[in-house]
């Protein structure tokens, strides 16, 4: 199965743990754009093919100290570029849903060793949606947290302006302990919620009419269980795509641009084809940008003054097949179309399975939205929601099961 899947770059050997912590017993993979001692980290590109890290990266660090043993890295979209993670160097990882269709990116490996059951808990990147378009995909939880909260020092970047490292597990009660480790903050009980919003409009009409009737039915639950509900508008969300697009094609550019000289013949061609967008993004453009991006900030500060959890679809279409004469950049603007618009808020976005899709039976998730540093209000609406559910117990059709061999790193099907 793990075969199928695709999802390991690196086995990771055991390291003793010193002492319990509050994730002990836990199994976790990483992204492998994220550092890890004495492990190859190849961001998924032939440029990093035999890299190895001197030292783990301080998310991977905070992990291992609070008892989690580290067991692999996971596979991606080259460079963490791309929303199906079918541009690995070493081969795209897939669903274990439906091992015929991609897992979502660029944290794909990630969604997908979760979902399987290789880890219990897993980091990812999340700069357009790259850690909420996986979970949505694999039917798990993932949380792209605010900028500037969790350190990215030993994480490949992809753009300054956007980068975040954030955790995926099945619920999300495990996803808030890593949090609460990766910040170093003591855990503080938040009031619960009283006032969530669902926009009037949000970016398009075009939703697979199934995705829409999983997240209005998630919509009802929350109200069930004693929520208020409220319509709200979102001022520029048409817009805010091609805004995020212009800020991190143009930084893409930049961090590679060496690479672009040199051989490009070594990337990925859905990664080159990203890249070279950004090199003709000019000054001005971004100067409209950012104005931009600071008028969609300050339009949403008001939406939170109203409610305090905003409820969207995360993915606008069902999972898609891998499909590699899909055209890349249309395939990207589609599948992000939801996600990329929070990427230019301030604050958190966690990712919740809210149903599967009555057609091809892929995993449905929704977009939980909160003020700026306000990720408690998502864990106490999403953790409401899942105690009146059960769509994060469900299991792909084949799982993984661990077992220890010489090296650590044997896998088995479980039915």
């Amino acid at each position: 199965m793990e075969d199928r899947l695709n999802t390991v770059i690196s086995w990771v050997p055991p390291v003793p743990t010193a002492r319990p912590g509050p994730l002990a017993g836990l199994t976790f993979g990483v992204k492998d754009n994220i550092e890890v001692a004495g492990v190859r980290s190849t961001c998924g590109s032939a440029f990093l093919a035999d890299n190895v890290a001197d030292a783990d990266a301080p998310v991977v660090r905070r992990l291992r100290g609070a008892g989690a043993e580290l067991i692999a890295t996971l596979n991606l979209a080259e460079f963490a570029i791309g929303v199906t993670s079918q541009n690995s160097a070493a081969g795209g990882p897939r669903n274990p849903w439906d091992p015929r269709r991609v897992p979502g990116g660029s944290s794909g490996g990630s969604g997908a060793a979760v979902a399987a059951g290789l880890v219990d808990l897993a980091l990812g990147t999340d700069s357009g949606g790259s850690i909420r378009l996986p979970a949505s995909a694999c039917g798990v939880v993932g949380l792209r947290p605010s900028p500037g909260l969790i350190d990215v020092t030993g994480v490949y970047p992809v753009s300054a302006d956007f980068d975040t490292v954030g955790p995926m597990a099945r619920t999300v009660d495990l996803v808030e302990r890593a949090f609460d480790v990766l910040t170093d903050r003591p855990h503080r009980p938040r009031p619960r919620p009283s006032v969530l919003g669902v926009p009037r409009h949000f970016v398009t009409d075009d939703v697979d009419p199934a995705i829409r009737a999983a997240v209005d039915g998630m919509v009802r639950t929350l109200g069930d269980l004693g929520f208020e509900v409220v319509e709200v508008d979102l001022p520029r969300s048409e817009t805010a795509q091609a805004h995020v697009y212009t800020l991190l094609y143009a930084d893409l550019a930049e961090v590679h641009r060496d690479r672009l000289g040199a051989d490009p013949t070594l990337f990925q061609p859905a990664t080159l084809e990203r890249i070279r967008v950004g090199l003709d993004i000019g000054s001005a453009d971004r100067r409209e940008a950012m104005v931009a991006r600071s008028e969609f900030r300050a339009d949403l500060r008001r939406v939170f003054e109203e409610v305090e959890v905003v409820v969207t679809p995360t993915l606008p279409v069902d999972v898609p097949l891998a499909d590699e004469s899909a055209p890349v950049l249309q395939q990207s603007a589609r599948m992000g179309q939801l996600s990329y618009p929070w990427s230019l808020h301030a604050g958190p976005t966690l990712s919740v399975p809210v149903g599967f899709h009555p057609s091809s039976g892929m995993p449905i998730g929704a977009q939980l939205t909160a003020a700026l540093a306000d990720e408690a209000a998502l864990f106490t609406v999403g953790r409401a929601y899942q105690d009146a559910t059960d769509w994060h117990t469900r299991r792909p059709p084949v799982s993984i099961e661990r077992f220890a061999g010489d090296d650590g790193a044997e896998v088995r099907p479980r039915r």
